[in-house]
């Protein structure tokens, strides 16, 4: 398929007999006292207040203008890339829904993102406002299919978060959180293309690349994200869906490789972190207005780590830019600076194609993953080191090589200050301390 690749229908098998079509969503402090939502089940319990577009921040999160037929699935899945969904009100009825996040932050950073990003669901726009509730409580026993849907997720959620007391090495990816999805197409009586893949599965975080092929008469695909957490989120949310109305069924699962090797560009294969690529059969690289729309991903990765996150105590906000370059001044003019050319750094640990950091990148975190460390250097200097940049250091473990180690700052916003201050810094020895975020927990 060339050019632009339009909306693509997306419906949930809920039986044999029952295909839905539709589309999976468009990507990826208030001063008022505690309040409570209570749903009794009935549609007609009225809501008041939450027509106002502009409100105070809130966990609890209105969307108006569902489709009729839509399911607390699809719901779901708008706040999955944005952190864990807590609790799910439908009021469908109203074709309205609240949706509760674990944290405020998360709420945030989503409301932010599709205030620029109009999200879809079965090629209709709902919107996304904070409610004037604070907290979502619902009765299970009249809610039972959004409770059930719900804890479906949290048990997800849970099953890959990492138990207290124990490591895992940032390059040891067990085959249940590997970033890459094994995608089977059932029924396929339309063609079903890599940029149709890409399309559906970008909604839930940056794709880097995808290898399609038939395997026993079926057509698959390999799809590897930047996070196994994305990977997780677009298999809860699609395995079982059909890309066209009651046709070409994506069945799910996750593979047992943890980075996939693209040698060509072309409508089989991609690599979205690499543009360079040939596209075979001795054809030339990419087209540059091509490469420069796959290198967009990893702006896409980066804004959604970083927008919501708070630093010097106020709130990143991150949004793409009209701007396709960032303009240096001419030469010999003072940039007063302003300005700052990070091309040929050697902090620029994403410059070259292919690199193994990209399935490294992380949202920002508590837990500090840090390496290249000299003998020499102790727990104690490294805690020190780390304190003296204004936080506090709730824990500290090495890996059995003393070479890296885990650091946890007391908050997330500990945690990018440390990063900023200390990546790089000299700890003697010919060794540059190397901070990142990390994925794992102390």
């Amino acid at each position: 398929m060339d050019g632009m690749v339009t909306d693509v229908a997306v419906g949930v098998k809920r039986g044999s007999d029952e295909l839905l079509s539709g589309t999976v969503l468009s990507s990826p402090n208030s001063n008022m006292s505690s309040m409570v939502v209570t749903a009794n089940g009935n549609d007609n319990k009225k809501f008041k207040g939450e027509d106002k577009m502009d409100g105070a921040p809130s966990r609890v999160l209105h969307i108006r203008k569902l489709p009729g037929e839509v399911t607390e699935t699809e719901v779901i899945a708008l706040g999955l890339p944005f952190g864990k969904v807590t609790n799910i009100l439908m009021l469908k009825g109203k074709n309205q829904a609240f949706l509760e996040l674990a944290t405020e932050e998360a709420a945030i950073t989503m409301v932010n993102y599709y205030s620029a990003v109009t999200p879809h669901l079965r090629n209709q726009p709902v919107y996304i406002q904070y409610s004037n509730h604070k907290e979502l409580k619902t009765d299970n026993t009249l809610n039972q299919r959004a409770q059930a849907v719900l804890q479906a997720v949290t048990a997800v959620q849970t099953a890959n978060t990492p138990l207290s007391g124990t490591t895992v090495s940032e390059s040891a990816v067990t085959p249940a959180q590997s970033p890459v999805l094994r995608i089977i197409i059932d029924n396929m009586y339309y063609p079903v293309t890599l940029d149709v893949l890409h399309q559906i599965f970008s909604k839930f975080g940056a794709v880097l690349k995808i290898i399609t092929f038939t395997k026993n008469n079926q057509f698959q695909a390999l799809l590897q994200y930047g996070d196994p957490v994305n990977a997780q989120q677009a298999k809860l949310a699609l395995d079982g869906q059909n890309i066209y109305n009651a046709c070409c069924t994506l069945r799910i699962d996750f593979s047992k490789l943890v980075n996939l090797n693209v040698k060509y560009n072309n409508d089989k294969s991609r690599d979205y972190t690499r543009p360079d690529l040939p596209s075979g059969d001795g054809q030339p690289a990419l087209d540059p207005a091509i490469a420069a729309a796959f290198a967009k991903e990893t702006s896409l990765l980066a804004m959604n780590h970083l927008n919501g996150q708070k630093m010097y105590g106020k709130i990143i906000r991150v949004t793409l830019s009209k701007h396709q370059t960032v303009q240096l001044p001419r030469e010999g003019l003072d940039d007063q600076g302003l300005t700052k050319d990070f091309g040929n750094s050697p902090l620029h640990r994403f410059k070259k194609p292919g690199s193994k950091n990209f399935q490294n990148i992380f949202p920002p975190s508590a837990t500090l993953h840090l390496s290249n460390i000299p003998p020499s250097v102790a727990e104690e200097d490294l805690r020190t080191l780390f304190a003296n940049t204004g936080g506090t250091v709730k824990a500290f473990k090495f890996f059995q090589d003393h070479k890296m180690a885990l650091l946890q700052m007391a908050t997330v916003e500990e945690a990018i200050q440390a990063l900023i201050d200390l990546h790089n810094y000299n700890l003697g020895e010919n060794h540059h301390l190397r901070v990142s975020f990390s994925k794992s927990t102390i």
